[in-house]
């Protein structure tokens, strides 16, 4: 009898002391649950873009590698420019010789217009010289257009940054054929940083635009972000898969979906955006009272 008593004792004190961490953590639950909705189904997104030539030749250089942070507009690789530079040259030259033959027709025909009104010329004539000086003008204004593609084509063999960024794959290597639409570099932009989160359509009452959110990266402990809620999207994420669900069979099982949410980061600093990947796990906090 006197070893029983000391267990029971020790069973009691055991319970004093879990019935309030039990307690607090029923309360801390509800309170959670009441006052905000949470998702770990997000992730940190940014502009990626695939970069491609849109012309036709050799790469001769390759100025950047993976990782390498480039600034908007600089030369990240160039293709053999020579056949684009001679067009160009050529379609320049043609267009300078077109032009003076206009200026000239236009000359012409003011000095025979003036006649024409003095009654030195005949109206035919006035005409001939009004129609050679329409011709040369429509020449000239499509050999102006003709210049501006070749130009276009000699400044795009060389892919230049749409943005600040950074390179995140490359594909190109000095001396392969690029052709239009093959992909050359993998580019990721420093200008802004945005978070998709998956709420179950469950707590879609519960959400609205403009509620703040709390962001928790996965890889980055030391510190949240501030966000809000930006957009929803008009559609769950199972109407973009590949093979979406045939709801038609008989095999229908009712599954919670997910409604893809764009939550705006707030107040980001550049070296924020160089320490939120594209593509990280986050935990996104909403407070819905």
């Amino acid at each position: 009898m006197s070893e029983s008593k000391p267990q029971i004792s020790k069973k009691k004190k055991i319970l004093r002391i879990l019935g309030p961490l039990a307690g607090i953590t029923a309360l801390y639950v509800a309170y959670d649950h009441f006052f905000y909705v949470s998702t770990d189904n997000a992730q940190v997104q940014a502009n990626v873009v695939i970069l491609t030539s849109r012309v036709s030749g050799f790469v001769t250089k390759v100025n950047v590698v993976e990782g390498q942070s480039v600034k908007r507009g600089d030369s990240l690789l160039e293709i053999d420019s020579k056949d684009y530079q001679s067009r160009t040259e050529q379609s320049e030259n043609e267009l300078a010789s077109l032009s003076a033959r206009a200026r000239d027709a236009e000359l012409n025909y003011r000095r025979i217009q003036k006649l024409f009104e003095e009654g030195a010329v005949s109206l035919q004539q006035r005409d001939s010289a009004f129609a050679t000086y329409q011709e040369l003008t429509r020449k000239q204004n499509a050999l102006k257009n003709q210049v501006e593609i070749t130009r276009s084509g000699l400044s795009d063999t060389q892919v230049r940054a749409p943005s600040d960024g950074v390179i995140a794959k490359k594909s190109a290597e000095t001396g392969m054929l690029a052709n239009p639409g093959t992909p050359l570099l993998g580019f990721v932009s420093s200008e802004s940083r945005w978070v998709i989160a998956n709420f179950k359509e469950t707590d879609l009452t519960r959400l609205k635009i403009g509620q703040k959110v709390t962001v928790s990266v996965d890889a980055i402990t030391d510190r949240s972000f501030q966000g809000e809620i930006e957009s929803f999207y008009p559609a769950t994420g199972a109407t973009f898969a590949l093979l979406p669900p045939d709801n038609a069979t008989g095999n229908f099982t009712k599954v919670v979906q997910r409604i893809p949410t764009r939550i705006k980061l707030n107040g980001l600093k550049p070296e924020d955006i160089l320490d939120l990947k594209a593509g990280l796990s986050v935990v996104a906090e909403v407070r819905v009272r």
